[in-house]
């Protein structure tokens, strides 16, 4: 039993592998393959009555760790430079614009068609507004530069932001200026938190010479994020500053208490630490989707009842997508539909209490509104041509950087023919 268990997990990680390999030729996002991976398996254990254990215990912790090493992933990616504070300011004004708006108009929906509170229709609305990053940023590698780099900004901000948002409505009851003093208070001591903890782990990672030194640092990142939360801090903000400042080295090397790190050595390491950390991150999100496949069934997923519910907020979603991207001046034909929900989306979802959950947003609609975004974000990359990705690359550029271009700014990496 034991080594089927094992054999089976080997090979579907080795399918999962291959997946993530055919994306530049199919333009299929392979979150979908690894659902189906998933679903198939599950059809097959039963058919073979292979009787394998109950794995709904295992997604939060996946899913856990999964956004940690995500977000970490996608900040070790941004840059930090001059010709990058356009695409920065954009993508932070835009996401959080967005993130709220389209809270309150889905929430709004709950709460007068479906007559349950605010609160727990704020509550249960937010899931829904974060882009996945897990699934945005891989699925973006063969559109242009400056896409994929709006991309991932916008994607690893909207994993934080949703994420404090959500957890700012959940341990609130009300929200006067106590609470909004509270909260300002607590993003002030994580960020001191995240600068001390950020320069130690740095200085670790240049020192140690054990010749097993990643880990420990990955468990230490594990271990603030964790305790940070315990605290109600907002602990994401630790992860984002620790992936830019070792992404960011380069630029950050002017700064005093940065030369005492010895930065040239520490890129060193930092660019190995890169390598585990996305090889981390594609196993344990390969996992996630594989074993959240695994749990979905048949019933949920044709659920006629909620699918109109799954279409309205799929449609609000890409209306409010719409107006930020109309009023950033980003090019609509190649960002819209680039808004996947996925793996916060669900973790947010199952973090729900039940006194704050509602009878309207069950595991059908979310299931429904991540495959229906995916869909649609898939079918908009395949049919989009090189010359449609051209104008958009140079209607991106000029939108961040409207007075000065990055010297690389014209470069495309255009759609496989």
């Amino acid at each position: 039993m034991t080594a089927g268990i094992i054999i089976t997990f080997c090979v579907l990680l080795l399918i999962a592998y291959l997946f993530d390999l055919s994306f530049s030729k199919t333009n299929i996002p392979s979150v979908i393959l690894l659902l189906v991976l998933g679903y198939a398996g599950h059809r097959l254990a039963d058919y073979f009555e292979l009787g394998l254990p109950d794995f709904n215990p295992i997604l939060p912790v996946l899913g856990t760790f999964g956004l940690v090493l995500i977000v970490l992933e996608g900040s070790l990616e941004l840059e930090l430079n001059a010709s990058k504070l356009g695409v920065i300011k954009k993508s932070i004004i835009g996401v959080i614009v967005s993130i709220i708006a389209t809270a309150f108009v889905i929430a709004a929906l709950f709460h007068y068609l479906g007559g349950y509170a605010w609160k727990q229709s704020i509550i249960n609305a937010i899931p829904f507004c974060v882009i996945s990053s897990a699934i945005a940023i891989p699925s973006v590698k063969n559109l242009t530069k400056t896409t994929k780099e709006f991309i991932i900004y916008e994607s690893s901000l909207s994993d934080i932001i949703g994420v404090l948002f959500f957890n700012f409505i959940v341990s609130h009851e009300t929200y006067g200026l106590a609470t909004f003093a509270t909260f300002s208070l607590q993003l002030i001591i994580m960020i001191l938190v995240s600068f001390v903890a950020t320069l130690l782990l740095s200085y670790l990672l240049g020192k140690i010479t054990h010749h097993i030194k990643f880990v420990p640092i990955v468990l230490l990142v594990m271990l603030i994020y964790e305790v940070s939360k315990v605290y109600e801090l907002p602990s994401l903000i630790f992860i984002m500053l620790f992936g830019l400042f070792l992404g960011n080295l380069d630029e950050l090397r002017k700064f005093g208490i940065v030369r005492l790190l010895k930065p040239l050595g520490l890129n060193e390491e930092a660019q190995r630490f890169k390598g585990l950390a996305y090889e981390a991150a594609f196993l344990i999100r390969a996992l996630f989707f594989i074993l959240f496949g695994y749990l979905i069934k048949s019933s949920e997923v044709l659920n006629t009842s909620t699918l109109l519910w799954s279409f309205g907020i799929v449609f609000i979603i890409y209306l409010f997508r719409a107006i930020q991207l109309k009023w950033s001046g980003l090019p609509m034909r190649t960002l819209l539909f680039v808004a996947p929900r996925g793996l916060i989306t669900i973790l947010l979802f199952i973090s729900i209490i039940p006194s704050n959950s509602i009878l309207l947003v069950n595991k059908s609609v979310v299931i429904q509104v991540i495959l229906i975004s995916v869909i649609v974000m898939m079918i908009s990359i395949m049919t989009g041509s090189k010359e449609t990705l051209k104008e958009d690359e140079q209607q991106a550029a000029e939108a961040v950087a409207p007075d000065e271009q990055p010297e690389d700014g014209g470069e495309e990496t255009a759609l496989p023919a």
